[in-house]
């Protein structure tokens, strides 16, 4: 299995975010978070993917809520401490600058080292890799492929 990098690194690393979900943690760069807002209600629309949540309010903008975990592996859970992660859009398109993600909890910021060791384990659809973070295995999503989800399915 080959490493994937999560940013541009440098001989001392980087720093990350290791985002907390029902039933993983994801590794995201620190520059993929916009923000972390409370969890809000989306607007929600009837024969729409399990994985698309809805619609959420977010600075003047209509951003489109995924789950995670519903879209690679199952369910979409709402947990006590659920939070919304809003990402930066990679995608290249010109109209979508934001994403919004559903989490379970508050993300924290971790210093990665530049020779992050891959972790051996089977992956998800939209998980690019895994990687040991001291004791815990984290996953580096897709987050141009969750992206992609929305545009396939019209929703952005």
């Amino acid at each position: 299995m080959s490493q994937v990098p999560v940013a541009t690194t440098t001989p001392t690393g980087l720093t990350g975010l290791l985002v907390p979900l029902s039933d993983r943690q994801l590794l995201l760069p620190n520059v993929a978070v916009a923000e972390l807002i409370a969890f809000r209600a989306p607007q929600v629309s009837e024969g729409m993917p399990d994985w698309f949540l809805g619609q959420i309010a977010w600075r003047d903008l209509r951003l489109p809520l995924l789950s995670f975990e519903a879209a690679s592996s199952g369910q979409a859970p709402l947990g006590e401490g659920a939070r919304v992660a809003v990402l930066n859009a990679l995608g290249g398109r010109p109209k979508v600058k934001f994403i919004a993600l559903l989490v379970q909890g508050i993300p924290r910021s971790v210093k990665i080292a530049s020779d992050l060791p891959a972790a051996d384990v089977e992956l998800a659809p939209l998980e690019l890799g895994a990687a040991r973070v001291g004791d815990d295995v984290v996953r580096i999503p897709d987050l141009i492929g969750l992206e992609q989800l929305l545009a396939d399915a019209g929703l952005i």
